[in-house]
């Protein structure tokens, strides 16, 4: 299966006044993407909300992904849930509407504290889209499923065709790069924080990646890339070290999800508040965050329409 390379961006869903799922945004979103750098997208994950949506919104979306995608852009749908029938469900879809890959975290209830249980997931999920590459989606901290994912591969090895990789989102680099190298390299390791992109290109050998702060400073995160593969490191050290920047100012105001959606108001792209039981921000707090975004010169490396 390909191998992704380059950053794949984990987009928000965008909701109206009502808080009703507001795909008008889509198309204007995916260009923006797109002219800045990134490869694809990753929706209805947890930067978009997912599990605040119905199957019929999921569905909507993708639907309106895949249409408003540009050229060569990759629309990988998250099916993740906690009933695996509806998982199922939307893993057909997603290969029925003509997405590039699916992908799914392990659910938050119940809890799976086996790698086999994982791995029989997994293959649930693959079985009902066969034709489409599966990434399992590793963020332990927002679901308690902290098991060893060099286990994981051994598990799905020869077992499910279509497991491609994981998105990797935990902060162990030496596992990263241990999943990198199993099999001589057999499975597409997406490396999933942002705030070490670096490290991970130059001790993991990355090649791609999946992030949330990719909507707003994908730039610059591509541009970590971009210097590492032309062997300039000091900017390549510069550029992270400002997103880490980023990153701070959105850790004041709830992170990336409610954070992060905000600041696509404020570079251009209105996407709506933030489902319960989020704690949207309020107009005090958009106006600090933006002071402080002003201060490490955001607005003028941002991403740009």
């Amino acid at each position: 299966m390909e191998k992704i390379k380059g950053l794949i961006d984990a987009p928000f869903t965008p909701f109206d006044a009502a808080g009703e799922v507001n795909p008008e945004p889509i198309a204007a979103y995916a260009a923006m993407l797109a002219k800045n750098g990134l490869k694809g997208v990753f929706i209805n994950g947890s930067s978009g909300e997912g599990y605040m949506l119905t199957d019929e919104e999921r569905m909507l979306l993708a639907e309106r992904w895949v249409e408003a995608a540009p050229a060569g852009f990759k629309v990988i749908v998250h099916v993740g849930s906690c009933c695996l029938k509806s998982s199922a469900r939307l893993a057909e879809h997603a290969a029925e509407i003509g997405a590039w890959g699916i992908g799914a975290m392990a659910p938050p209830f119940p809890k799976i504290g086996r790698v086999e249980e994982l791995a029989a997931y997994c293959e649930t999920i693959c079985r009902a889209a066969p034709s489409l590459p599966f990434y399992y989606y590793h963020i332990p901290a927002f679901n308690g499923a902290y098991l060893p994912m060099v286990d994981l591969l051994r598990a799905v090895d020869g077992r499910i065709d279509n497991f491609a990789g994981i998105k990797y989102t935990f902060e162990s680099i030496y596992e990263y790069n241990q999943c990198r190298l199993y099999g001589g390299g057999k499975y597409d390791m997406l490396h999933g924080q942002d705030e070490t992109i670096l490290p991970s290109l130059a001790m993991g050998g990355a090649e791609g990646g999946i992030g949330g702060t990719t909507n707003y400073n994908g730039r610059e995160l591509v541009g970590i890339i971009e210097a590492w593969q032309r062997g300039d490191l000091e900017t390549a050290r510069e550029k992270q070290n400002f997103s880490q920047e980023v990153i701070n100012v959105i850790c004041n105001y709830r992170g990336n999800i409610v954070g992060g959606k905000r600041i696509m108001k404020l570079i251009g792209l209105d996407l709506g508040r933030n489902r319960l039981p989020f704690r949207n921000m309020t107009d005090e707090e958009e106006a600090a965050m933006k002071r402080e975004l002003e201060r490490i010169g955001f607005f003028e490396r941002c991403n740009r329409f």
